[in-house]
């Protein structure tokens, strides 16, 4: 339960994060069209920084969920699922901005792909490219991370499952031995109190016997 509660903790924590990031790269994407040339690069730059952070707290979000209880798990499944469906209008809004070449570059956009302006701005999309490849697959990585940890959750329980078995099988093992000694310690006790009694009669025969055969020889020669 304490697990439970912490991870709850840490899930509201990390949520509190996001939505401050969210306000931020929201402002940032809202200033963007007002803008051309490196003013308007640069604001793609932060805005693409905010949306990597939003992201990775995202992940963290994801992982974090699995430790909160079944029960609570479906509000903060719906939470989580608007949360994403922000961010991905925000990777759409902000893949918008960036493909509008004309307000990105402003007066040194060119279609001619062989100058050295041109080379510069396709490197730059590129790179931009490239930063939300990187996110979508530490976002991938850690999905597969907390699939594993699932799958080796249930394992261990699993093996927990059969240990206890396993430990009441043998407890009633035990119990039914213990029954089976306790009724052997009883039958010897009989055996022994009936041999006990059978020697104290055959003692008291041979006296009796005796007595008669001294009773006998002692009134022939009387």
């Amino acid at each position: 339960m304490a697990d439970s509660d912490a991870g709850s903790e840490l899930f509201g924590s990390y949520e509190a994060e996001l939505k401050l990031v969210q306000a931020d790269l929201n402002q940032k994407l809202d200033q963007v069209p007002e803008l051309t040339g490196e003013p308007r690069k640069s604001a793609v730059r932060l805005a693409e920084r905010s949306l990597e952070e939003a992201t990775e707290l995202l992940d963290q979000m994801r992982i974090e969920k699995q430790n909160i209880p079944s029960s609570a798990r479906s509000k903060i499944n719906q939470r989580f699922r608007n949360f994403e469906s922000d961010i991905d209008a925000s990777k759409r809004k902000l893949k918008d901005l960036s493909s509008d070449r004309k307000a990105l570059f402003g007066s040194r956009y060119t279609d001619d792909p062989n100058t050295d302006e041109q080379l510069e701005q396709r490197q730059q999309l590129l790179s931009g490219t490239d930063r939300l490849d990187r996110s979508s697959q530490r976002l991938r990585d850690s999905q597969r991370i907390a699939n594993e940890t699932e799958d080796i959750g249930r394992g261990t329980l699993a093996d927990l499952h059969l240990q206890r078995e396993q430990i009441q099988h043998t407890r009633l093992t035990i119990l039914e031995s213990e029954g089976y000694v306790d009724r052997s310690v009883k039958t010897l006790r009989g055996m022994a109190r009936r041999m006990a009694t059978n020697r104290i009669i055959t003692v008291a025969i041979i006296t009796v016997l005796v007595l008669l055969i001294i009773g006998v020889i002692y009134s022939k020669f009387r």
